[in-house]
């Protein structure tokens, strides 16, 4: 490992629990694992945390690497990958023995340790660049201060530097859509409107964006993207403000938009984003209730969500997996709850439309390795989940399913996760440019004025 050209990397914990393969990320550079980073790994991977399986699958892939390895081997470093174009190698450091060479922190804590062995590599190395890795923001900071050159976050997951970057699943056109469109083709196919248009002026664009504008009625859909051509589907303002879904209406073009995407069949995902109160989750059950008993196009409503500490609690809750799952899905039956306020009996309601329409409360831990077919699921409050976690549930979807995200990136509760590093934005990212899939960001607070003035002011 004494390559000058290529960097080094010192790893912290959390970047093997944020991702536990990340050290294959590395193919060019050199990777340093500090012992301590093994030992808190260990007392992480037998805890009922939820990173638990991460920190156990990080163990598994340093096992593998460095199986047939010998002491020496493993102090001095082997190579990461066995590719040819790889040169990188990963090597243990023992930094439990760096105390007394290195005085810049006294104590035995790990974060401290890890600090100490990167500011000794820092010196042993020199001049070659010294990295420290981290997603703890507390940490860069500490490490900068004690003397570490080079601190850095882990991004090769995060596809954008900042959250306000994240498609929003529509393009606002200033002033009339129609004075700034020189040339276009309509045709009529089954009763729907189509125009082409040049490409140019609506970059970025994909599949299945809206297009509105700020005078006229004009809404539109992307339903074809071509090299120099855009294709838009023609979508009556009116028309999508006055759709109905269990007797819900549009409040906002917002949600006329969110509306049209969760009602449409061929759409198999739509994601919801938006700020809390704009309607996500009551937009997704009321679609889900006029599809489910009214059209008979699904056999049931599954409803899920993530639990941080449903490992160790809800095993304490009395009853069965449904009725566990209540307290964490309360958003869901208020919203059930205020979609029949209006009934004789609101209790008898819901309790007729919960077996009618066969709805589910489901835990996240239990959707692994099911096969779910023909039904309507909500993944609500999917700002708190990582992209596998995302992908091993959007995995377990067959035939005949459709699938609801919603969630609001100003509320993440994880402590591994920022608004960049979230599923959620991965998911949109990544999802924009499949044909079956729309994503909506809800504009505007529509719980109430008090709701919509703290949003605003607090």
């Amino acid at each position: 490992m004494g390559d000058t050209d290529r960097k080094l990397f010192v790893l912290d914990t959390n970047i093997l629990l944020h991702e536990p393969l990340a050290i294959f990320s590395f193919q060019e550079h050199d990777v340093v694992i500090p012992m301590t980073v093994l030992e808190e790994l260990d007392r992480i991977k037998d805890s009922k945390r939820d990173v638990a399986r991460d920190a156990r699958v990080a163990i598994r892939a340093l096992e593998a690497l460095f199986k047939d390895a010998t002491p020496d081997e493993i102090s001095e470093g082997i190579p990461i990958s066995r590719d040819k174009g790889s040169t990188g190698h990963i090597a243990i450091l023992a930094d439990f023995e760096l105390q007394e060479t290195i005085k810049a922190f006294a104590d035995k804590a790990g974060d401290n340790r890890i600090l100490n062995a990167t500011l000794y590599l820092q010196n042993k190395r020199a001049p070659r660049e010294v990295i420290l890795v981290t997603k703890d923001i507390n940490m860069r900071l500490r490490a900068k201060g004690a003397g570490v050159r080079f601190v850095e976050d882990y991004r090769s997951d995060q596809l954008i530097d900042d959250v306000q970057y994240l498609t929003k699943g529509f393009q606002q056109i200033e002033g009339d859509f129609w004075s700034n469109v020189d040339q276009v083709e309509s045709k009529n196919l089954a009763g729907r409107t189509y125009h082409t248009l040049a490409r140019e002026p609506f970059e970025p664009t994909y599949l299945n964006q809206y297009v509105i504008d700020d005078d006229s009625d004009f809404v539109g859909r992307v339903a074809q993207v071509d090299a120099d051509s855009i294709t838009l589907q023609d979508l009556s303002r009116e028309r999508l403000m006055h759709r109905r879904a269990w007797d819900i209406t549009p409040k906002n073009i917002y949600q006329a938009m969110a509306l049209d995407a969760l009602l449409d069949p061929d759409i198999d995902l739509v994601i919801l984003t938006g700020a809390a109160g704009s309607g996500k989750t009551l937009l997704a059950l009321a679609a889900a209730l006029e599809q489910n008993i009214e059209k008979n196009m699904f056999d049931k409503i599954i409803v899920t969500r993530n639990t941080p500490d449903i490992g160790e609690s809800i095993g304490f809750l009395p009853g069965s997996e449904e009725e566990k799952m209540l307290p964490w899905l309360a958003a869901v039956t208020d919203t059930l709850e205020a979609l029949h306020k209006n009934d004789h009996c609101t209790e008898g309601s819901l309790k007729y439309i919960c077996d009618k329409a066969n709805i589910q409360f489901k835990s996240i831990n239990f959707m692994r390795g099911r096969s779910i077919q023909n039904a309507f699921v909500l993944l609500d409050e999917c700002q708190n989940l990582t992209a596998s976690q995302i992908k091993t549930i959007i995995t377990r979807c067959g035939e005949g399913t459709k699938i609801v995200c919603s969630g609001n990136l100003a509320q993440i509760d994880s402590h591994y996760l920022t608004p960049v590093t979230s599923g959620l934005t991965y998911m949109v990212e990544r999802f924009k440019n499949f044909e079956g899939s729309a994503n909506i960001h809800l504009n505007g607070v529509v719980r109430s004025r008090l709701a919509e003035y703290a949003e605003e002011n607090l």
